[in-house]
């Protein structure tokens, strides 16, 4: 009987996958993944639900868009209202979206808006089932569906480890265990004062622990801490 062997990893930048250990390795990966098949920049957006309507500079996990570029594409349109990110929450297929060809069903030219005559979205997930997209951006010509694929498979094999080596190990960005509880709570929309009597804290301590939320998570206030708390998965 024949014994069977592990051949279900084949790619040619393993070396380099084995070895990343952070952002400043994957970033590299990605960039040059991107710059290999023809396109310009790339980007690996977090998905959470079809609702959620985080711009898309807080999506963005990772990427090497220029600077400011995810910034004032959110000035000026909502990434929900594209057909791009419409998409995503009915197809996991890899797509090609040309700016020439990008009629939208009544929504947003993403491509247009964004600046770039090609994107290449490849949706991707961890395997806590957390939803994300890689894209590839550029102005080249259309890719083939060999190209199509090759990048597709390397694109998943990058986020796999990106995943497991980045994005999985942040251990909560510094919270303890009871800021964490509190984070939950104020992401069940629940108020300081009904929380208090939830954990039984004065609501005092629960403003304080709040507030060193706020300032280990780098953000201003309630709503922005909530979403920055689900996309680093610190909460569900």
């Amino acid at each position: 009987m024949p014994v069977l062997t592990k051949h279900y990893r084949r790619y040619d930048f393993e070396s380099d996958l084995e070895k990343a250990l952070n952002r400043v390795d994957f970033f590299r990966i990605f960039h040059t993944m991107a710059l290999r098949h023809g396109f310009d920049h790339f980007g690996v957006l977090h998905l959470t639900n079809e609702h959620e309507t985080s711009p898309l500079a807080s999506r963005l996990v990772l990427h090497d868009l220029p600077a400011g570029l995810a910034e004032t594409y959110d000035k000026r349109h909502r990434l929900n209202d594209s057909a791009l990110f419409r998409s995503f929450y009915r197809s996991t297929i890899p797509t090609v979206w040309r700016a020439d060809d990008a009629a939208d069903e009544g929504g947003a030219d993403f491509t247009g808006q964004i600046g770039f005559d090609l994107i290449l979205s490849i949706p991707v997930h961890a395997v806590n089932g957390t939803r994300y997209v890689v894209l590839f951006l550029g102005d080249g010509e259309d890719i083939s569906r060999t190209k199509h694929l090759e990048i597709a498979y390397e694109a998943n094999c990058a986020f796999d480890y990106f995943h497991r080596q980045v994005l999985a190990n942040k251990a909560g960005m510094g919270l303890t265990p009871r800021e964490t509880e509190i984070l939950r709570w104020i992401s069940y929309g629940k108020t300081a004062s009904e929380i208090a009597l939830i954990v039984s804290v004065s609501e005092h301590t629960v403003n304080s622990h709040t507030a060193t939320i706020l300032k280990k998570l780098d953000v201003v206030n309630r709503t922005q801490m909530v979403a920055k708390a689900i996309r680093e998965q610190i909460i569900q």
